[in-house]
């Protein structure tokens, strides 16, 4: 984003079966079964993030999502069916899904109708019968009402969010809830379908690869597939009157921009240099992570700021190059490689961040030096200071300045202790190892330590883990 602002008891049991011979099997099959069900806990409500506790469920893990939306924009109505297909990481008694607001008209687990209730933003499912560890399920939600925006600690909206022609969604980091049922943490990836039916004129615009279209009694239904794994906060359905622009690069990534026709001018400059700034980030980076890319460009003045939703960015107006860049750096740092706890988000935005300094200096540009300096002459009284990148404290912090620009600059001082071809090998390597995976800042410094053969430790806790002012920023 950028702004523009596992049991010991059930062991038991199966011995006792065993041992004792005098036992029928009749009863010794229903001691068994009484066991295995005892045995059965409830998933988690949250994955005990300590910036969101609520955020995502324990219990299971989501491989893949298929979303059926159909949505009227003149009153707002979004009618949905989500079919999740999860694996039980634990015998499963019953298990939650993040979901808020809307009503829910019925679950079913593996085809079979299942009790459910509401807690809050917590969907609790509970199975006609426990679900064994390492089973996998499909749990189907049909659901309908119209999506409210959710409001963030920092007081920011998202979700699913009303424009004029239709909906501007976005979820970083809780938004998703608003408008499906999902295991909403980042830790949680998943491949996504998505159908989505609106009103003639129209367009839906999701991640991935565009599956077509298909029109008829005056609603198109959009179809789109996001193949590679990504964290539900990452989802977009965004509806609206577009001007659609398709093409493949040479690199054969399929290009598909959305541009709102109010932003249409001013956007084309910009967006025609996408391809170029892919190849760019594919050369320091590694290969881009996904078969397509593209850009949402809307007019949504009330927004405030722009996403990195998976292959396809989204604009609330038209952006400027450096907006461009940090949002698809965001590909790589953030989207592919994934941060496990929202607390790490410097490895999201400080990349992104450091991503436009590099572009910028390659690019004819202000050195990434000269964005360093100007930064570090603020005063220590500035809210550049005022919590490390590494920490921000809470969830209401985790988009201000420190986090974006302060954890650019703990990059550049990375850079400058181990020098250029070192530092260029520990980002590149960084990409690549955790490729649609995970990575904290601990594997980081790990990762930058063991290529560089330094002790970097008074380097991170400085810059990314300590308040306050440097007392000494070395001259470049």
């Amino acid at each position: 984003m950028i702004s523009l602002k596992h049991t010991a008891a059930r062991a038991t049991v199966l011995r006792r079966g065993t041992v004792v011979a005098t036992v029928p099997v009749a009863l010794a099959a229903l001691l068994a079964t009484a066991g295995a069900t005892a045995a059965a806990t409830p998933g988690s409500a949250g994955v005990g993030d300590p910036y969101f506790p609520l955020a995502g469920n324990g219990g299971y893990h989501v491989a893949h999502y298929d979303l059926n939306l159909r949505y009227e924009p003149r009153s707002h109505h979004l009618d949905g069916k989500a079919v999740l297909t999860a694996r039980a990481t634990q015998r499963l008694a019953h298990f939650n899904l993040d979901l808020k607001g809307l009503k829910v008209t019925g679950v079913t687990v593996d085809h079979t109708k299942a009790s459910f209730r509401r807690d809050g933003q917590e969907l609790v499912v509970t199975p006609r019968a426990a679900l064994r560890k390492g089973h996998t399920f499909r749990v189907a939600v049909t659901y309908r009402g119209v999506p409210k925006p959710v409001t963030d600690p920092d007081g920011s909206k998202e979700g699913w969010l009303r424009t004029d022609d239709g909906a501007f969604v976005v979820g970083e980091p809780q938004g998703a809830m608003g408008w499906f049922p999902a295991n909403n943490h980042p830790k949680d990836k998943s491949s996504y379908d998505f159908t989505i039916t609106v009103p003639e004129g129209h367009t839906a615009v999701a991640n991935g690869v565009y599956r077509g279209k298909r029109t008829a009694h005056g609603r198109s239904t959009f179809r789109w597939r996001q193949s590679e794994p990504m964290a539900a906060y990452l989802a977009t359905a965004t509806v609206g009157k577009f001007k659609v622009e398709q093409h493949t690069t040479r690199d054969g990534i399929k290009i598909f921009n959305a541009v709102d026709p109010r932003e249409a001018a001013a956007a084309a400059p910009v967006l025609k240099k996408l391809p170029s700034v892919l190849e760019w980030g594919s050369g320091l980076f590694g290969r881009y992570p996904y078969r397509s890319a593209g850009s949402i460009v809307d007019h949504a003045p009330d927004v405030g700021y722009a996403l990195e939703t998976q292959t396809r960015p989204i604009y609330p107006s038209a952006p400027d190059v450096s907006t461009l860049v940090h949002e698809s750096a965001h590909q790589w740092f953030g989207n592919s490689v994934s941060l496990t706890s929202w607390k790490d988000i410097w490895l999201n935005e400080g990349f992104a961040t450091y991503a436009e300094w590099l572009y910028s200096e390659q690019h004819g540009g202000p050195r990434a030096q000269k964005f360093f300096d100007e930064l570090y002459a603020r005063p220590a009284g500035d809210e550049l200071w005022a919590f490390p990148p590494g920490a921000p404290g809470s969830g209401a912090k985790i988009f201000e300045t420190p986090v974006y620009a302060r954890g650019a600059m703990a990059l550049h001082q990375l850079r400058k202790a181990v020098g250029d071809r070192v530092f260029f090998r520990i980002v590149r390597a960084w990409a690549t190892q955790h490729r649609h995976g995970h990575g904290t800042t601990a594997q980081f410094t790990a990762l930058a330590e063991r290529k560089s053969g330094k002790d970097l430790d008074k380097l991170f806790r400085t810059w990314v883990h300590t308040s306050g002012k440097p007392a000494v920023a070395p001259k470049g």
